[in-house]
């Protein structure tokens, strides 16, 4: 008998098993919670309302003329009046002379709606419509390069990308193998790919040690993915700002006909129908 296994008979020995005890019906019949305890459980779990109320964030569509020195005039009017503009987008639309601007701020309501009487007031401005509170389609496009080395390496490419860089290593950075950097490398790119597929958006650029990817949705949904990104190492970003559209009421065609028919049943002699 080998040393291994008098040791594993003494530990036995010295040390007895003891019994579970037997499971308790509480654990194998569980008793539904009451509801102070189910709204208790449920006000717990509800994360704090983060939103200030006193400065909501506003909408703005702009419609003005397609001409020199409208964006500047528009800014001026905002920063005039204290807002600080979370994104701004202005493009021509299917008129030749009309562009459109999206102008997302923060403020308070009554301050806002002095601010958009004021922009309706500039020659240039057609019109200057609130999207806040409709239902509107937001969109914003996103272009981001990602490192596939992993994020200790992300310091040496910055450094490599910049006209004056100089080679210099790092004498923290451990070295690796070539086999190890490209199986490295391709797990991060598999991964980046995968996350990129689950918040569809799609890879247009792959270089040797890095990556870029598109994604075009609402700007939250944009924020959460730079987050998931950002533990691989992000080299750049860019946003497009916030592109907004309010969604078309659905109309049913067969809702008037019916009204028409009950109309025209109406005058029908309640007598001469069969009981029930």
């Amino acid at each position: 008998m080998s040393s291994s296994s008098t040791s594993a008979i003494s530990y036995k020995r010295s040390h007895p098993h003891k019994r579970h005890p037997a499971l308790s019906s509480d654990y194998l019949h569980p008793t539904a919670p009451s509801a102070e305890e189910a709204v208790s459980s449920i006000l717990y779990n509800t994360p704090p309302n983060a939103l200030d109320r006193a400065k909501q964030r506003h909408i703005f569509n702009c419609l003005v003329q397609n001409e020199p020195g409208v964006l500047s005039r528009v800014s001026g009017i905002l920063a005039g009046r204290g807002f600080n503009i979370d994104s701004l987008v202005v493009a021509k639309t299917e008129v030749a002379d009309l562009s459109r601007m999206t102008i997302v701020l923060k403020g308070e309501s009554a301050t806002i709606e002095q601010a958009r009487r004021q922009l309706e007031d500039l020659v240039p401005v057609w019109a200057v419509l609130d999207y806040t509170g409709f239902k509107v389609i937001q969109r914003e496009l996103l272009l981001i390069k990602v490192s596939t080395l992993g994020p200790e390496h992300v310091r040496t490419q910055m450094k490599s990308r910049s006209p004056n860089w100089q080679h210099v290593e790092e004498e923290t950075e451990e070295e690796m193998s070539p086999s190890e950097a490209l199986r490295q490398t391709h797990a991060h790119l598999k991964s980046l790919k995968e996350l990129a597929k689950l918040f569809q958006g799609d890879i247009v650029d792959v270089s040797s040690d890095c990556v870029v990817i598109e994604l075009s949705a609402k700007p939250d949904r944009i924020d959460s993915f730079v987050k998931l990104v950002k533990p691989f190492g992000i080299l750049e970003a860019a946003r497009s700002g916030m592109m907004a559209m309010p969604r078309s009421p659905i109309y049913d065609r067969y809702e008037d006909n019916d009204q028409e028919v009950q109309e025209e049943g109406s005058g029908v002699d309640a007598s001469m129908l069969p009981p029930g």
